[in-house]
């Protein structure tokens, strides 16, 4: 692949990732919760873990990965409200 190919493709992606805009929005009563995700099975994630899709996750309890999770349990199963700031399931897995 050329490089002027390559770059209209990378702009085309931004473009319909801007458009998807609500995709990973939760609902009412729901709530990001950071660093509670296994493997594989977190919601979405920031480009700080080199990825921003769901399922790819690469390490159990990421700070930088979320579950969508009720309002009001994050804290409670471990997790943290900040993205990038573990909680408590994080670090008690650390050791």
């Amino acid at each position: 692949m050329d490089q002027k190919t390559l770059v209209a493709a990378a702009v085309a992606g931004l473009f319909a990732l801007g458009a998807q805009g609500g995709a990973f929005a939760q609902d009412k009563g729901q709530e990001k919760c950071w660093g509670v995700a296994k493997a594989g099975k977190n919601d979405c994630g920031s480009n700080k873990t080199a990825h921003s899709c769901a399922g790819q996750s690469k390490t159990n309890y990421d700070p930088n990965d979320f579950k969508v999770v009720k309002a009001g349990t994050c804290v409670k199963m471990g997790g943290s409200m900040t993205q990038g700031e573990p909680g408590r399931l994080a670090k008690s897995k650390k050791g």
